[in-house]
């Protein structure tokens, strides 16, 4: 035993020898003099980590108090790595669209997520390249352009009947109360399974892959050794964890890839199966500078991305749509008067959509106002680069705070105000895709933009339209404020979820 307890204790000093060896050495080796942004000064090695711990805030909330001090471009340090924060048009344009293949990159990827991403094989955490092209043109063109979109029309419609059943079953059980969030989401997450797998489920067999996609998110959620790699060693039970749980996802969908499969290979065996789905094009995926098509775990990856990308983000706006017509009823009846004077006494249909202006304005109001996220997806630096007379070192993390630009004054008359009128009588402008004015990026902007884009759009524009049609929309409990405080939950939610009292339409 004393043998034994000398070695470990030879293990253990040499362990923190080399430990703190490598810290000196970090601090102290000679490096270049970089003019980076200004920020809060940090500590050694773990930089403002502790700082933003210590504040008690959530993340976006301590970015948001610096901002006064610091400007629209401001560093931080957060172990490892080297945050720069953008919160300026100008400066994003910059950045995106001018030196847009420079910050086109991703970051590199803690174990955990690598292992839900398959390494990086999906086309939001792509490094920037031939991976991404393949992975990314195979999703616009073959799920998401105007025209496959139109392929699903039949899906989104029954989910749209099923959503206004769903409310008037939850209203007639709870005394004309139902949870708005709950049900968008429930609604939007059976049109995205029926794009993606082509088959039908029952709904338990939904409710599962949905409680199951939640808790993926879950896991994802950082972690302090994502900022310090030195300290993975004390994770060993989340990682283990985060396998139990990929292997639980796996598990999951495979049986729904190969009963797609069969179904393909035989036509005419499921009767339940669509005529088409992005599941199929996954199959024989050819990839630039691979050989082989797609495994079944990289399926998984894919799959996943595609439900995770359009269900929490679109659910999440209708409910601050809601949110917003209990508030203001006026604008509510001013949506209601458009559909009934466009669609009469019949459904509204999503062909009616574009003709519909003032939908088309409170749904850009909403994304300006509610954007699903306080931060785009992290971009990275493929190579040293200058922004705004600062230099950006190569690696560094590049984040976009959204609200920096949908609520700048100078950009904006009144921005704190929901007004959709803005867009109309006010004569304010603003391109959501960031191609002709950045003044409103929801779905970022230039070679990163959000693919589901389009997608996003006519769900959100549909459930809207649909749910004001068939509902009149108030406060519950009665004559109570709406609580516009937000929280983040893999998007930006309502801190207290939103019931609502709704009232049949005549």
């Amino acid at each position: 035993m004393d043998l034994i307890s000398s070695t470990l204790t030879i293990i253990f000093f040499t362990t923190l020898i080399f430990i703190l060896s490598t810290i000196i050495f970090y601090l102290t080796r000679p490096r270049p003099y970089l003019n980076l942004p200004p920020g809060p000064p940090g500590w050694p090695v773990v930089g403002n980590l502790f700082q933003v711990a210590a504040s008690g805030k959530p993340f976006f909330q301590y970015v948001k108090d610096l901002l006064p001090k610091y400007g629209p471009i401001m560093t931080l340090k957060m172990g490892t790595r080297t945050m720069i924060i953008l919160s300026q048009s100008n400066l994003v344009h910059e950045a995106l669209i001018e030196k847009g293949q420079v910050f086109a990159t991703r970051p590199a990827e803690n174990p955990t997520r690598a292992v839900f991403s398959c390494n990086k094989f999906t086309v939001n955490a792509a490094l920037y390249g031939p991976v991404w092209r393949s992975l990314r043109r195979n999703m616009v063109q073959n799920a998401l352009s105007a025209s496959k979109l139109r392929t699903f029309r039949d899906v989104r419609v029954t989910a749209m009947d099923k959503l206004v059943d769903r409310l008037k079953t939850e209203a007639e059980a709870n005394g004309g109360v139902v949870y708005v969030l709950k049900n968008a989401r429930f609604a939007v997450f059976c049109i995205l399974l029926s794009m993606c797998f082509g088959v039908e489920m029952n709904e338990r067999s939904i409710e599962e892959v949905d409680e199951m996609m939640k808790t993926v998110l879950i896991t994802l959620d950082p972690r302090l050794d994502d900022y310090l790699p030195l300290l993975r060693p004390l994770f060993s039970k989340q990682r283990k964890r985060a396998m139990e749980v990929r292997n639980q996802q796996i598990e999951m969908l495979v049986p729904f890839i190969e009963r797609r499969r069969a179904a393909i290979s035989r036509p005419g065996s499921d009767p339940t199966s669509a005529e088409f789905s992005y599941l199929d094009t996954l199959f024989d995926l050819s990839v630039e500078g691979r050989k082989d098509p797609p495994t079944n775990p990289e399926i998984v990856t894919l799959c996943s991305e595609f439900l995770n990308g359009g269900t929490d983000t679109t659910a999440t706006a209708v409910e601050w749509a809601i949110a917003r017509f209990i508030e203001s009823p006026a604008i509510q009846s001013r949506l209601f008067d458009e559909i009934k004077s466009i669609a009469g006494d019949r459904k509204i249909d999503e062909k009616d959509i574009e003709k519909m202006s003032y939908l088309n304005a409170v749904v850009k109001e909403l994304l300006r106002k509610h954007p699903p996220t306080y931060f785009s997806l992290t971009h990275s630096v493929t190579e040293p680069a200058k922004l705004a007379g600062y230099d950006i070192p190569k690696g560094t993390n590049v984040e976009i705070y959204i609200p920096g630009i949908g609520e700048d004054p100078k950009l904006w008359n009144d921005p704190g105000r929901f007004d959709p009128d803005r867009f109309l009588t006010g004569g304010e402008t603003a391109d959501i895709t960031g191609v002709s004015e950045l003044k409103m990026i929801p779905f970022g902007v230039g070679r990163r933009i959000c693919p589901g884009l389009g997608m996003a759009t006519v769900h959100v524009s549909l459930m809207i339209a649909r749910m004001v049609q068939e509902f009149e929309w108030r406060s519950w409990p009665e004559n109570s404020k709406v609580d516009f405080g937000e929280k983040v939950e893999f998007t930006v939610v309502m801190k207290n979820t939103l019931r609502a009292m709704i009232i049949p339409r005549v």
